[in-house]
């Protein structure tokens, strides 16, 4: 169980479609092998192996749909889940909205999948722990921390004919680093596609200097300031962001990009003119599945072009409403920059304040995409180009539209990824001017 070959995942799924004697049937199987290990106050505390495989149903009567899901794939196992979801597609009411289930569709794959991490043992995974925590040790100082990796497989099939199969793998590395008093703490994080660009012990000495940086922090006035945000720090505000850009929800005028009196802002400026943001399951460093959750192809888009709208996302039933032709959704974000390092922005920054991270980001207003939320693990005062003194953290108000228009500098775009983002992205370090601090916060 976890992993299915193509052709064991063929044979599953073309029995299940086989099976239905619905209107149509669609047949997914996705599994996965995931391995972790945890470790705090410098002991690993947790380590493990997760191994699963799921087959959702989904059928249609006219347009009444049932879904049923097993992890059993036994002949009569999967009678029974095909069964099952053709009981409930007869008792549901009819979706005015539906429609029906993807023609043949030609996919072009996509390199999700790296064999180096897809091949992580628990030796690599307790010498990344024993690499994060000997030289805190070592410093007095107290590691925490949580790498996760895995592979896992994607396939589907329909009756119009249409099959996909393809593998993925992924790891995710975050460590926070405390001082022993609990007065300081640094944070660092990765999330890539090939674990062989992944050196813990050369990673942890990031979070260590902030630990040991971020003590005796200073109390600043809360207001606006030039601030530079770390690519993982910028990312949480503008995945957040592109929740929005789902046609329908601005046509109906409850989004950011509606317009007054109707309509949406494709096409118009609404970020500064050097905000370039795309969708591209083919790249390299940052790669998602060639497909969306329905089985659309995905393609190489512009989604802020020069700062204007270029792209917004239209599901079938918006799509065939406002006779749009419909893309696959977007599986990852790659905002452009320039070739700047965080520590160049920096240098070239007479006053501001760096902020390591953003976390606890809640909604305030969706017309604006105002967003609330607090910097944390490393936030410090810069003057003349050095840091002279970290700060104490501050809760925020701001909106990443604003925040867009607001820009002094892009650095170089890096991988950033997990916090609950759906999203694999390339985010840029950024220098922003005007961002709002609205109070305080005790938190380290």
């Amino acid at each position: 169980m976890g992993m299915f070959t193509e052709q064991e995942a063929r044979t599953i799924l073309d029995k299940v479609v086989a099976l239905s004697s619905a209107d149509e049937c669609t047949a997914t199987l996705q599994g996965a092998v995931d391995g972790n290990i945890r470790f705090a106050l410098n002991n690993v505390s947790t380590s493990g192996l997760v191994s699963n495989t799921e087959l959702a149903v989904q059928v249609a009567f006219g347009k009444r749909v049932g879904t049923a899901t097993i992890n059993e794939f036994d002949d009569a196992a999967l009678a029974r889940v095909v069964g099952r979801a053709e009981e409930l597609a007869k008792l549901a009411p009819e979706n005015p909205e539906f429609v029906p289930a993807i023609g043949k569709q030609a996919y072009q794959p996509s390199p999700t999948f790296n064999a180096t991490t897809a091949a992580i043992t628990p030796a690599y995974r307790a010498q990344v722990a024993a690499d994060s925590i000997a030289p805190c040790k070592a410093d007095g100082l107290v590691a925490a921390g949580f790498l996760a990796d895995g592979q896992g497989f994607f396939a589907m099939a329909n009756s119009n004919g249409n099959f996909a199969y393809q593998k993925s793998s992924a790891m995710d590395y975050t460590c926070t680093v405390r001082t022993e008093d609990g007065r300081g703490s640094g944070w660092v994080a990765r999330n890539l596609s090939d674990v062989g660009k992944f050196d813990a012990g050369s990673d942890i000495r990031t979070a260590i200097r902030k630990a040991r940086d971020s003590a005796d922090a200073k109390a600043l006035e809360p207001g606006k300031y030039t601030v530079i945000l770390e690519p993982a720090a910028a990312a949480g505000l503008i995945s957040f962001m592109m929740r929005f850009f789902d046609a329908r929800q601005a046509d109906e005028g409850r989004s950011f990009l509606s317009k007054k009196g109707g309509g949406n802002k494709l096409g118009e400026q609404v970020y500064d003119p050097r905000v370039n943001i795309t969708a591209d399951p083919w790249n390299t460093e940052a790669p998602a599945l060639p497909w969306d959750g329905e089985g659309l192809p995905r393609e190489k888009m512009a989604i802020v072009e020069d700062g204007k709208i270029a792209n917004l996302q239209y599901s079938r039933f918006w799509a065939k409403e406002k006779g749009k032709r419909a893309v696959g959704e977007p599986g990852n974000l790659l905002m452009a920059g320039g070739e700047k390092s965080t520590a160049d922005l920096v240098r070239d920054t007479e006053r501001g304040i760096l902020v390591t991270r953003t976390w606890y980001i809640r909604m305030v207003d969706p017309q604006t995409v105002l967003l609330t939320g607090l910097t944390r693990d490393g936030t410090f005062y810069i003057e003349n180009g050095v840091i002279r003194y970290p700060v104490k953290n501050f809760r925020f108000n701001e909106s990443p539209v604003i925040m867009l228009n607001n820009i002094d500098e892009l650095g170089k775009p890096m991988r950033v990824g997990g916090d609950g983002s759906s999203f694999v992205m390339m985010i840029p370090p950024m220098k922003l001017r005007d961002f709002t601090f609205t109070s305080l916060s005790d938190a380290v």
